[in-house]
């Protein structure tokens, strides 16, 4: 307990400087605003923003980008209650009685509830990081590059089969990234691979020009051809912001077990904040007297998934701090960003670069002190800000896009190859194909591929060694178990399925 208050001095020491309060911030402003926005999304806008943070200092630079993640939560409940549209994926459930609560007049106790809820959970969620994440690096320490290896296919096998959609296409999207990861020149013997005789492909490809095209391109064309987002707006002056006793009161219970469900999926990868919600409002549900009030403006349907999408975005920076194992698309762009601040990802960075390990964890509780502040006080601003036309706000973001990836190496094929990623990752989405595991795989696998070919140096070209020793080859079992329990039912329906088309074809 002792070491735990020497370095929480410590990270307040760092958080607390005038500098990384100004980046703390300006991630939790900008994380709230694109929040508020439909369609834009936290991934986009930290895609965007890649590239100014070369120019700061390391700890700056992820003490925004964390800002702008966990900022972006409590931003789509905005848009959810005032406008029935989530301003984030998470957001979803949000709006099933967010929304009806303000077509009621109370508009004010929802959005009150909603920061609420993420502010406790925030805190909470943040003390728990502080908790886990240092017996869990000790750990970690133990390990060596078999166990990194294994550990590693295992997250991206988990994040493929765990997340909605077609498990064949996660898959092939994880064959992607890891693909795209590789390209460039491999350190071991100097041979350019798949660079295909381009010169500026020496490199590799940036995550930034990756992802700025497939979650910054290809969302602002699939949303400039969307319906208008502004037509459902709640009109008028939002009043009664303070919730009563009675709406507190209601609230304990589902803050608590959201919050509790929250901080339980965030460190799983392929668990996201959406079906963290999901599953608080349906606990909720279930537990509730009448439950046909869920649906019709019941707080608590706002309170429990709320809790639960802020607590998750909070605890999935565990093993990307612990482990330097990304849980989900946005901890890859944070690993990245470490990376290419110099920063070697897993258990080491607490021993390492301590003023950034606690100098985070300080600030995520700054930071939500900060939304608290800001929500309320900036609703009317927000509900203007829903009003400016997208033909009008789209174009400055794409150049802005533009002009920060040439900004990288002054380069213009980054940016070419930043409109080539989003022509393609339309197409991709249009397919029904997951960007995720495609960002996942393509920061794991340079790593990956350095921890395999170390492996295979220790055991002399002995693949065994990955099942021989006892942790690696729990985490192998564990990869495989998976594949088995979520291919299997798959195959068993494409049977069915052929069966079933058979006699009609006779």
């Amino acid at each position: 307990m002792h070491d735990l208050l020497q370095n929480l001095i410590l990270g307040f020491s760092v958080a607390l400087t005038l500098q990384n309060l100004m980046y703390c911030f300006i991630g939790v402003f900008l994380g709230t605003m694109i929040g508020v926005l439909p369609g834009i999304g936290p991934l986009a806008t930290m895609a965007m923003l890649l590239p100014l943070t070369f120019f700061l200092p390391p700890v700056s630079a992820i003490i925004m980008l964390a800002g702008i993640y966990y900022g972006s939560d409590y931003g789509g409940s905005t848009t959810a209650i005032l406008v029935n549209l989530p301003g984030e994926g998470s957001s979803v459930v949000t709006l099933l009685d967010g929304h009806p609560m303000a077509q009621q007049g109370r508009a004010g106790p929802a959005l009150a509830i909603a920061a609420i809820g993420s502010f406790f959970a925030g805190c909470v969620s943040t003390l728990l990081i502080a908790l886990v994440g240092p017996p869990l690096a000790s750990v970690a320490l133990n390990f060596g590059s078999p166990e990194y290896f294994s550990l590693m296919l295992m997250a991206l096998v988990c994040a493929s089969v765990v997340g909605s959609g077609s498990l064949l296409k996660s898959l092939a999207m994880v064959a992607a990234g890891l693909l795209i990861g590789i390209v460039g020149t491999d350190l071991s013997t100097g041979m350019s691979r798949f660079t295909f005789g381009v010169v500026e492909l020496s490199d590799g490809v940036g995550i930034a020009v990756v992802a700025m095209g497939v979650f910054g391109l290809t969302e602002i064309v699939k949303n400039l051809g969307g319906p208008h987002m502004t037509q459902t707006i709640v009109r008028g002056k939002i009043q009664g912001l303070m919730p009563k006793w009675q709406d507190l009161k209601t609230c304990f219970g589902p803050i608590f077990r959201g919050t509790s469900i929250g901080a339980l999926y965030g460190p799983l990868p392929g668990l996201g904040g959406t079906i963290s919600s999901f599953t608080s409002y349906m606990l909720e549900k279930k537990l509730a007297k009448d439950p046909s009030r869920f649906g019709n403006g019941a707080i608590e349907g706002v309170a429990g998934p709320e809790s639960a999408n802020n607590a998750c975005a909070q605890t999935t920076f565990v093993p990307m701090l612990t482990l330097g194992i990304p849980g989900s698309a946005s901890m890859a762009l944070m690993l990245g960003a470490m990376i290419i601040h110099g920063i070697t990802p897993g258990p080491q960075v607490m021993t390492s670069r301590p003023d950034l390990f606690w100098g985070l964890i300080a600030s995520m509780w700054i930071g939500n002190g900060m939304l608290l502040l800001l929500n309320l006080p900036l609703i009317g601003i927000w509900v203007k800000l829903l009003q400016v036309p997208y033909r009008l706000l789209f174009p400055i973001i794409m150049t802005m896009m533009g002009i920060g990836i040439y900004s990288l190496s002054n380069s213009g094929t980054d940016v070419l190859l930043m409109a080539l990623f989003g022509f393609v990752g339309y197409i991709l989405m249009k397919l029904g194909c997951p960007f995720p595991p495609l960002i996942l795989a393509m920061v794991l696998g340079p790593v990956m591929e350095e921890n395999l070919r170390r492996s295979m140096f220790l055991s002399e070209g002995d693949a065994t060694i990955f099942i021989t020793r006892p942790i690696s080859g729990a985490f192998i079992f564990a990869t495989v178990a998976l594949l088995i329990v979520f291919i299997v039912p798959a195959l068993r329906r494409y049977r069915r399925d052929i069966g079933n088309e058979a006699p009609q074809r006779g």
